[in-house]
């Protein structure tokens, strides 16, 4: 077992996850811990930066920047799209995010941003785009 965290190392994690506003926006609390293998890019990389080097038991504040979490808001991924091609959505809501799957078979989360007879504009950024975030992490296990 190792005795602190770093690069290779499988850990279990106890986390809650906040904006800036302290709305939190996930948490594993009532849940299993977090395990992923440090390194590997599972989760994102100023969690796995903020982790290396605790111990097991041991707790701490990361903040991490929007740059180094789900990357910064991209207007570019925000598209107008003809109407007809949602027509298998029934009842479009403006503010409701939606799954769909992409041309190459990915799946991806679209939130509407506004609709006429024509066309429908949605926002393909990633929901916590551009935000700057802070986990409360505790280390469960170290292997």
């Amino acid at each position: 077992m190792t005795e602190t965290v770093q690069e290779g190392s499988t850990v279990k994690v106890h986390y809650t996850g906040t904006l800036d506003s302290g709305k939190v926006f996930d948490t594993s609390e009532n849940r299993e811990p977090l395990e992923f293998k440090v390194g590997e890019g599972k989760v994102i990389k100023g969690f796995e930066e903020g982790i290396k080097g605790m111990k097991v038991d041991s707790e701490r504040i990361i903040k991490i920047k929007a740059e180094d979490a789900y990357g910064p808001r991209q207007e570019v991924l925000v598209l107008k799209v003809p109407a007809q091609t949602l027509s298998n959505i029934e009842d479009i809501k403006i503010g409701e995010t939606y799954q769909m799957q992409a041309p190459n078979g990915q799946v991806v989360f679209v939130k509407v941003i506004s609709k006429d007879q024509e066309t429908v504009t949605l926002d393909l950024n990633h929901p916590l785009a551009g935000e700057d975030l802070t986990f409360k992490a505790k280390i469960v296990e170290i292997k």
